[in-house]
């Protein structure tokens, strides 16, 4: 009975209630909104989610600075390493940034950031084998070094950062790079034995001392039991690994066009004309001599460290400075995806890269032994036209650290199958590549065949140009 009257007094009371809210609606003290046949509410304003082909996310140009800045803190989470149980990892290819550096320009008649480059493992950051490392670095008189790699210190020593010097932030980024590869690919998938030999390596840096011990950085924390002897490093002159197939007049000729563009979209930015004038008349010289000393580079080498920004008698530099800067920046970068000029640059700037990326992975897919782990240790511009001629768009500009990933892996149910995975900073990319992004529509496997890989560097590359070849590419213009 309490039952019965508890269930008929809960009846009436939302009777009532339905009853005052259609008497609500009625006297139009409740607005109701006709509904159009699409479903949709033509007087409501408020939007759900942005418009993708007419709004653009906002950019935000300190929260990309901090992207950039790489500081090491907390672990990233790595898709490195990943596939079905049943295939064996066979190869790895690492193509990596330089760490942390201090500027390469100064801006004139300001005092330089005051930052040490001295290695001190009780100053943060660290890392726990950074005292080891130091100590290793000293002893590096039996390692073979070609050119003029021998002369080039170890390891960052000078109390005040010279230009363009590896930082401890720079060196701790690459000891935590190596430290969370060797997890990956030595201690979980054996990539190498213990009793590893110079012939499983390839190394290859530019001839700068920053790329230099990034590469040894990361070397020592992840190489089974790092031997100088078995440390061979070559030197590559081109910062666009292009080695000996370098000669490509249509490759400049695109790059001379895109620096128009670059230029172009400049000049039409009066916010970032307006903050190089008051920046200008801050330190006291031209405005033109302040945009060639490319401030944006020595900002962010302030905004990394946590110093702040430059002072004058005149006045400071300040962050309302550095965002107009930082977001031009940013916007250059996206109107550089859109106009394809930088694309068809990269094209041909990274073939000679990629043709020896794939020989390689063939090589080892035909059974050779050799050159199971390579590093290459470069720069910037090194690795945005790699992603850009792979067609992965999406890809931030390459921040300090930066690692690109080729994985081969053997089919172990079909051992003459091999397939690729490329990594960006420990994200899966495979699928963002312009010759393998529909793949994983008709295949179980998280993964490219080697062979999309292969046609893509031999011969789909030079379609956009009309040609068959990267010689005939170089001196042919694009449809």
């Amino acid at each position: 009975m309490l039952f019965r009257n508890r269930f008929l007094f809960l009846l009436a009371l939302a009777a009532l209630l339905a009853f005052l809210s259609l008497s609500l609606q009625f006297l139009h003290l409740i607005p109701v909104n006709p509904v159009r046949e699409d479903g949709l509410n033509p007087k409501s304003r408020k939007r759900i989610m942005p418009d993708l082909l007419t709004e653009p996310p906002a950019i935000d140009p300190v929260y990309e600075a901090h992207v950039y800045c790489n500081i090491p803190t907390i672990a990233e989470r790595s898709m490195e390493g990943h596939a079905p149980h049943y295939f064996k990892l066979v190869s790895v290819q690492v193509l990596i940034r330089h760490g942390d550096r201090y500027p390469l320009y100064a801006i004139p008649k300001t005092k330089r950031p005051d930052i040490d480059c001295m290695l001190v493992p009780s100053r943060k950051p660290s890392h726990p084998q950074l005292e080891a490392f130091i100590k290793h670095m000293s002893k590096g008189s039996a390692a073979q070094m070609d050119g003029s790699l021998s002369s080039l210190p170890r390891y960052p020593s000078h109390s005040l950062c010279e230009m363009g010097e590896l930082t401890q932030t720079g060196v701790v980024q690459h000891l935590r790079n190596g430290q969370q590869l060797r997890e990956i690919y030595i201690n979980k998938h054996k990539l190498l034995p213990s009793d590893w030999t110079a012939k499983q390596l390839y190394l290859e840096t530019t001839g700068k001392s920053r790329t230099l011990q990034s590469a040894l950085a990361l070397l020592y924390t992840f190489l089974p039991d790092f031997d100088w002897k078995k440390i061979n490093m070559r030197l590559q002159w081109s910062t666009i690994f292009c080695s000996g197939s370098c000669d490509c007049p249509m490759r400049n000729h695109y790059l001379e066009e895109e620096q128009r563009r670059q230029y172009s979209l400049r000049v039409k930015n009066t916010d970032l004309e307006k903050i190089y004038v008051d920046m200008a008349k801050i330190v006291g010289i031209p405005t033109r001599q302040l945009r060639a000393s490319n401030p944006i580079d020595s900002l962010l080498c302030y905004f990394c460290h946590n110093v702040t920004f430059p002072c004058t008698k005149t006045g400071c530099i300040g962050m309302e400075h550095f965002k107009v800067i930082k977001r031009h920046q940013l916007e250059d970068e996206r109107e550089r995806q859109e106009k394809k000029l930088y694309f068809l640059y990269a094209l041909l700037a990274t073939h000679p890269f990629l043709n020896q990326t794939v020989d390689r992975l063939q090589r080892v897919a035909e059974g050779k032994k050799e050159e199971v782990f390579v590093l290459y240790s470069a720069h910037d511009v090194t690795l945005s036209p790699v992603l850009s001629a792979l067609g992965i768009t999406e890809a931030r500009f390459p921040r300090f650290a930066a690692r690109l990933v080729f994985e081969l892996w053997q089919d172990g149910k079909r051992p003459k199958e091999h397939f690729i995975r490329i990594l960006y900073n420990g994200a899966d990319v495979t699928f963002q590549t312009s010759f393998c992004k529909d793949h994983y529509k008709h295949s179980s496997k998280p993964m490219c065949p080697l062979e999309k890989f292969v046609n893509f560097v031999k011969r789909d590359m030079f379609l956009i140009f009309n040609s068959t070849s990267y010689y005939d590419a170089c001196r042919r213009r694009a449809l």
